[in-house]
C-alpha cells in the first residue's frame, strides 16, 4: 500500500476534472466515486459533463468559498493517492472506502474521528489499483487544518492497512527512495512493449554509464554511446548547470521527447552530487603495481576482490573507516554499488540478469539519509573504473572462475550491509539489501558451477596424507564448524585448495585464520564455498585451476617365477 501526499490551492474543480478524465494516456477507465464526506456527495460517473463536475468541486469548495478572500489559507487542496502493490490481489470499492480511504483521512488529520465539523473529501476511483483522495484543508466550522506529521501518520496508516486487509507488507518508508514512475508511464510502456518504464530504465541506465566513470566529460561521452539523448542546460555564461535525459522514441502526444533531469531519476544523480562523486582525489594504491593499466577482465575481477574485501572491514566496524562513522560507511556501500554496476555491465550472458537485478536492488540500499563524501571509497571506484575499461568477460576459464571469487565477497558485503541497515532501522535499505544477496546468489551459482566442479573433482582424487592434512588443519582452526563442512557438497574443493596453498609456500593454519576472521562467515549457504574463494583471493591461487591428469602407473607385471628345482628322483630300491 504506498500512499502520496500532495497539496494545491485554488478551486478543485482541476483535479476533480482530471480524475474523472481520461488521463494523460487514456488510461483511466470505469471513474467512480467509492466514499465521501456525508455519503452522498453527487458522483459524476464515466464520461462526466463540465456541469457535473463543476457541481461537485462546489460543493468540496464551499468551507473556503465561505471564507472572505483574505482569511482563506495559502494551501486550500489536500491530494492522496494510495495505491496497492503490484502483486496485491484486486480490492472491492467497499474495501477501498471503509478499509482505507476513511483510515487514511483520519489518521492525516483531514477528518478525526468523530468530528462532525471536519473536513470535505471524496475517494475516487479510475483504476483497478488505485484510489484518489481529494480534500478541502478549511474545515466545515472554518478553521484550517491541524495535519502536522501526516505524511508520517499516513505512511503508519498504511503499514496498519496491509496487515488488516492481508496485502502485501511494505517496509516503512524514510523519504530516500527514487520517485516511482507513475501508472501512466508504466502503461505506456506495456503499449510500446517495454521491459521497464522510461523513468526505471534511464534510472538503470544512467547509474551504469556512472559507474567506473573518472571526470564529466567521460560521463557524457558514455551516455552518448549508449544511445540516451541528452539535454545541457546552461548558464549566460556557457557553464552546464544541470542536464536532462530521454530514451529515444520515449515521446509525449506532441511527438516532443520526454525529458527527466538526473535529481527526477534519484537524488544522486543531480549534475551537483554526480560532480561531487568525480571529484579528483589524492588515492593511490598501496602497490604500484595496482596502478597499472590492466586489461584483463580477470584481473580486473581480482582487483575487484580486493577492494570489496577491504570495504567489508568498514562494514563490520562502528566507527566506519579511520573513525568516520555513518558517513564513512555511506562511502563504502556506495563503491560496492559502484563495482555491482561495473559487474553487470561487464557481465556474460549467463549471470547478467541476475546482476541487474541485484545491482536495481542494492542502489536502494546506498540511499539513506547520510550522503556518501566518496573520501573512503577510492579503491572501489578505481576497480569498477577497470571493471569497465578491461571489457566484457567470457565467463568462461579464468573469467568465469575470478567472477565467481568476486560474487562471493559480493554476497557477504550484501548481507553485511542488510545487518548494518536492520541495526539502525533503515528497513527498506535492509530489505533491498537481502533482495540483492538472493540475486547474487544466483549469479554465483552460474559463474561457479564449472572452476567448482574442477575442483570438487580434485579434492576426491587426493592422496590420503593431503586429506588428512587438510582435514586436521580445519578441525584446528573451525572445530565448531569443521563437521558442516566436511558434510557439505563442496568440501573436496576445498580440501583441493588447502593442499594447493601449502604446495604454493603457505601455512594452513595461519592461512585458514585469516580467511575465517573475515566477517559474516556464519551467515554463509556454504561455508565451503566462501572459504575456498577466500583461499585462493589471499593465496592468490588461480581462480579456474586446471589440474595435470594423474599420471598413470604401468600395469604391475609379476615377477618371473624362480626356475623349479627338479625333483629328485627316487632311489632305486636295493634287492635284497
Amino acid at each position: 500500500m504506498i500512499p502520496k501526499i500532495t497539496e494545491g490551492s485554488g478551486g478543485t474543480y482541476g483535479l476533480i476534472a482530471y480524475l474523472y478524465g481520461p488521463g494523460k494516456a487514456n488510461e483511466h477507465t470505469d471513474q467512480h466515486m467509492v466514499a465521501s464526506w456525508n455519503d452522498f456527495a453527487p458522483d459524476p460517473g464515466p464520461h462526466a459533463s463540465r456541469e457535473a463536475l463543476a457541481k461537485l468541486a462546489r460543493q468540496l469548495d464551499l468551507p473556503v468559498t465561505s471564507l472572505p478572500r483574505t482569511q482563506r489559507p495559502k494551501t486550500t487542496i489536500w491530494h492522496c493517492s494510495v495505491r496497492a502493490a503490484l502483486d496485491d490481489r484486486q480490492l472491492t470499492d467497499d474495501e477501498w472506502a471503509a478499509g482505507i480511504a476513511r483510515r487514511i483521512v483520519a489518521a492525516a488529520g483531514i477528518v478525526p474521528e468523530g468530528d462532525a465539523k471536519a473536513s470535505r473529501w471524496v475517494a475516487v476511483r479510475h483504476a483497478p489499483d488505485h484510489i484518489h483522495i481529494a480534500a478541502t484543508l478549511v474545515r466545515e466550522d472554518g478553521h484550517t487544518v491541524r495535519r502536522n506529521f501526516d505524511k508520517r501518520a499516513v505512511q503508519a496508516e498504511a503499514r496498519a492497512i496491509e496487515k488488516d486487509l492481508g496485502l502485501r507488507e511494505l517496509q516503512p518508508g524514510d523519504g530516500t527512495a527514487a520517485k516511482r514512475a507513475t501508472s501512466a508511464e508504466r502503461r505506456k510502456a506495456e503499449r510500446r512493449g517495454l521491459e521497464r518504464p522510461a523513468r526505471d530504465q534511464l534510472r538503470d541506465d544512467v547509474r551504469r554509464v556512472l559507474a567506473g566513470a573518472s571526470a564529466e566529460e567521460e560521463f557524457f561521452r558514455r551516455l552518448t554511446e549508449q544511445g540516451i539523448r541528452i539535454n545541457k542546460r546552461l548558464a549566460p555564461s556557457g557553464d552546464l548547470t544541470g542536464f536532462s535525459v530521454a530514451l529515444p522514441g520515449d515521446r509525449n502526444r506532441d511527438q516532443q521527447p520526454i525529458w527527466f533531469s538526473g535529481s527526477e531519476l534519484a537524488p544522486d544523480l543531480s549534475l551537483p552530487r554526480i560532480r561531487k562523486r568525480l571529484a579528483p582525489s589524492t588515492f593511490s594504491p598501496d602497490d604500484p603495481a595496482e596502478a597499472s593499466p590492466r586489461t584483463g577482465p580477470a584481473r580486473a575481477r581480482r582487483i575487484g576482490t580486493a577492494a570489496t574485501a577491504h570495504a567489508l572491514r568498514a562494514l563490520g566496524n562502528r566507527d566506519g573507516v579511520d573513525g568516520g562513522g555513518d558517513a564513512a560507511t555511506a562511502d563504502q556501500l556506495g563503491g560496492v554499488g559502484e563495482v555491482l554496476d561495473a559487474l553487470a555491465q561487464t557481465s556474460p550472458v549467463n549471470t547478467r540478469a541476475e546482476l541487474r537485478q541485484a545491482a536495481r536492488s542494492f542502489e536502494r540500499g546506498t540511499r539513506f539519509h547520510v550522503q556518501a563524501g566518496n573520501t573512503h571509497n577510492q579503491a572501489l571506484r578505481q576497480a569498477a573504473r577497470d571493471l569497465v575499461r578491461s571489457g566484457p568477460a567470457l565467463g568462461k576459464g579464468e573469467d568465469g572462475g575470478a567472477t565467481a571469487m568476486l560474487l562471493s565477497i559480493l554476497v557477504t558485503a550484501a548481507v553485511m550491509a542488510a545487518h548494518w541497515h536492520a541495526a539502525r532501522g533503515h528497513a527498506q535499505q535492509a530489505a533491498a539489501s537481502r533482495q540483492t544477496a538472493t540475486h547474487l546468489r544466483a549469479a554465483y551459482q552460474a559463474a561457479a558451477g564449472t572452476p567448482v566442479a574442477t575442483m570438487r573433482e580434485r579434492g576426491q582424487q587426493l592422496p590420503a596424507p593431503a586429506r588428512d592434512q587438510a582435514t586436521r588443519a580445519l578441525h584446528s582452526v573451525l572445530p565448531d564448524d569443521a563437521t558442516r563442512i566436511q558434510a557439505e557438497p563442496n568440501w573436496p574443493a576445498l580440501a583441493a585448495t588447502l593442499t594447493e596453498a601449502q604446495a604454493a609456500g603457505h601455512d594452513l593454519t595461519a592461512l585458514l585464520h585469516r580467511a575465517a576472521d573475515e566477517r559474516a562467515l556464519d551467515t554463509a549457504d556454504s561455508l565451503s564455498d566462501v572459504l575456498l574463494w577466500r583461499l585462493r583471493h589471499h593465496a592468490n591461487l588461480p581462480a579456474a585451476p586446471t589440474y595435470a591428469p594423474e599420471p598413470q602407473q604401468p600395469p604391475r607385471t609379476p615377477p618371473p617365477a624362480a626356475p623349479r628345482s627338479p625333483l629328485p628322483t627316487q632311489a632305486p630300491m636295493r634287492r635284497r
